[in-house]
């Protein structure tokens, strides 16, 4: 996947490898490499890319987006029918399956829209599934099982382009949420086979879980649990009156389907979050300059960097149900002062104990965690090293939101090791887990607790750290940590190695032998029966009454994987909340100095 290239709409893809011939669809793989490594030229809304001396293949997005499969043109012999358009479309991120947004909402991705639908969604008024949404949930099944029976090594253009068009469809029978799951699996997919240092299989992972899940449910759901199955194609805004906003802090949006910029959190009095966003077709360069963009909100000239340290006074809001702050004619927003994070209102963030914190996020709330922290060291791990912290007598460990070298993240994170000692508030992400984890977004300044610090978008000095501070060497990963998640670890990676590698990689004789006798002896009875379950699937090939091979049963491998990847997603949520609540009970009481419910 290039990301010189402009995003492309999935249907295009689908559409222009459907119309090729099988013997050039054998090839389309090869031609995606090859393409992928030309250089591209932007020219406005047009990107050139030379196939040789003679030809060239041009991409005409306007608004960033190439949006029709006449926008993607060769100047070969063979076309429109050649290879290159594509493989042009297949080298591309995808871009989100949606309509383009009103011109007074094209800086928010078209993510803005207020009380609007999309043109052709049905009602979400019907009790079930209609037929359509059940036909069009079934091809995304298959379209993604597809894909996890030949792993991300076996999953080539086509394949990826098979679960585009289900995506496609289900987006036309009003199913955007499953249409933006399938996406998100072929984004990773694509990630995946063009080494993109930003690939996470367990994000790959989750995301397979998250489309087989949802198409897997949703023929079967009735009420509510129907409605959240279909998502929503836009996010709904309703009025909420005036005001009095705080900023807390800014973080740049660097997306692997091709769009960046900056969301800028901000809290009223009562502690509730809101969000100001300006997110569009880029790369880091984007993720970065958006920070010092002005809101688009009223005639207020503030950019983010600015409003996370000052406040905003909004009249005539509108806000999604996730708090972002709509951009409609009819809002006003003026300057106004801020709070510091130690000052009123925003020091009641920090006063909410972590673990109802992390409960709320775990529990669909939101997922930013308000901790005040004193910095220990670093940790090395598999990904790079991390940040190990104590919070009230629980080590955590926290790690870089972005890994992109064009943001400072990963610097940023080094330097704070060295002020080894330092107690800090922190704003961080939860990462769910058995080992409490968190990714780290903002912190207050370690030799200044008035001035906060962005860590995607600021950088740190050596000047900014204490007298004689020296970064700390960084221990493997201790013996008692790797023991703790041993248990889960030895179902985890075979559900990660089907992603990877496919159904024929946990097929083979002897593959995960004693696992499951394990499992079983430390008590993980369901964990050892699902992965013998897997195993079973995946080996499961029948014969022809000549002693040759039927093809493989898909649907039942991936619902044998599917709930393994649930089991372990629940599980270690499980663990996860029962960390944080440890560290809870063990901390010591105020009044008595012990640790909580500990005798006297």
């Amino acid at each position: 996947m290039s990301q010189d290239l402009p995003p492309v709409a999935p249907s295009v893809t689908a559409e222009l490898v459907e119309a090729l011939p099988p013997r050039l669809r054998r090839r389309l793989d090869a031609g995606v490499a090859k393409l992928a490594a030309r250089p591209a030229v932007r020219e406005g809304d047009t990107v050139r890319i030379a196939v040789d001396d003679e030809t060239d293949v041009v991409l005409h997005a306007p608004g960033g987006t190439v949006t029709g499969a006449d926008a993607i043109r060769c100047g070969c012999l063979l076309a429109p029918d050649c290879l290159h358009r594509a493989a042009a479309a297949s080298a591309a991120p995808v871009a989100d399956d949606t309509p383009a947004p009103e011109p007074a909402e094209a800086g928010e991705a078209g993510e803005a829209g207020e009380d609007r639908k999309e043109e052709g969604q049905p009602e979400e008024t019907e009790a079930t599934a209609t037929a359509g949404q059940r036909t069009a949930a079934r091809a995304v099944f298959d379209a993604a099982a597809a894909v996890l029976e030949a792993g991300t090594d076996g999953a080539g253009a086509v394949l990826q382009a098979e679960l585009l068009r289900a995506a496609h469809a289900a987006r036309l029978a009003g199913l955007p949420r499953a249409c933006a799951a399938a996406v998100s699996v072929v984004t990773g997919v694509r990630a995946a086979r063009s080494a993109d240092p930003g690939y996470r299989l367990a994000d790959l992972a989750a995301a397979l879980t998250g489309v087989l899940g949802t198409a897997h449910r949703l023929p079967h759901a009735t009420g509510p649990d129907l409605a959240e199955l279909r998502g929503t194609a836009r996010q709904p805004y309703r009025p909420d009156g005036s005001l009095r906003l705080y900023g807390l802090f800014c973080e740049p949006v660097l997306t692997a389907t091709g769009y960046a910029g900056a969301v800028t959190w901000t809290a009223d009095a009562d502690g509730r979050l809101y969000t100001v966003s300006d997110v569009a077709p880029g790369g880091p360069a984007r993720a970065t300059g958006a920070a010092d963009l002005a809101v688009r909100i009223g005639d207020t000239a503030l950019t983010h960097r600015e409003l996370s340290r000052a406040g905003l006074a909004v009249s005539g809001a509108t806000v999604s149900p996730t708090g972002r702050l709509g951009a409609g004619a009819g809002v006003r927003a003026v300057r106004a002062s801020g709070a510091a994070w130690r000052g009123e209102p925003l020091d009641r963030l920090w006063a909410v104990p972590a673990a109802e914190q992390v409960d709320r996020a775990l529990n669909g709330g939101q997922d930013l965690l308000f901790l005040e922290v004193t910095v220990t060291g670093t940790v090395r791990e598999t990904a790079g090293d991390c940040l190990l912290a104590d919070c009230a007598g629980l080590p955590l460990r926290l790690a870089a939101a972005h890994d992109d070298p064009a943001l400072p993240c990963r610097d940023n994170l080094r330097l704070l090791a060295a002020a080894g000692g330092s107690r800090l508030r922190i704003i961080a992400r939860l990462v769910p887990g058995p080992l409490p984890r968190a990714l780290l977004l903002a912190a207050e300044h370690p030799t200044d607790p008035a001035a906060r610090v962005d860590l995607g978008l600021d950088r740190l000095q050596h000047a900014d750290l204490p007298a004689g501070a020296v970064a700390p060497r960084s221990p493997a990963v201790p013996a008692g940590n790797r023991d703790a998640t041993a248990p889960l670890h030895l179902l985890r990676r075979r559900v990660h190695q089907a992603v990877s590698g496919g159904r024929r990689v946990l097929a083979f004789t002897g593959s995960g032998s004693g696992d499951g006798a394990r499992l079983r002896r430390l008590g993980l009875t369901t964990a050892a029966d699902l992965l013998d379950g897997l195993h079973t699937a995946a080996a499961d090939r029948s014969r022809d009454a000549f002693g040759r091979l039927l093809p493989a049963d898909t649907g039942r491998f991936a619902r044998a994987w599917l709930a393994a990847a649930v089991y372990l997603d629940t599980v270690e949520r499980a663990l996860c909340a029962g960390a944080w609540e440890a560290a809870a009970s063990a901390a010591p009481s105020p009044d008595t100095g012990r640790p909580v419910g500990a005798e006297p």
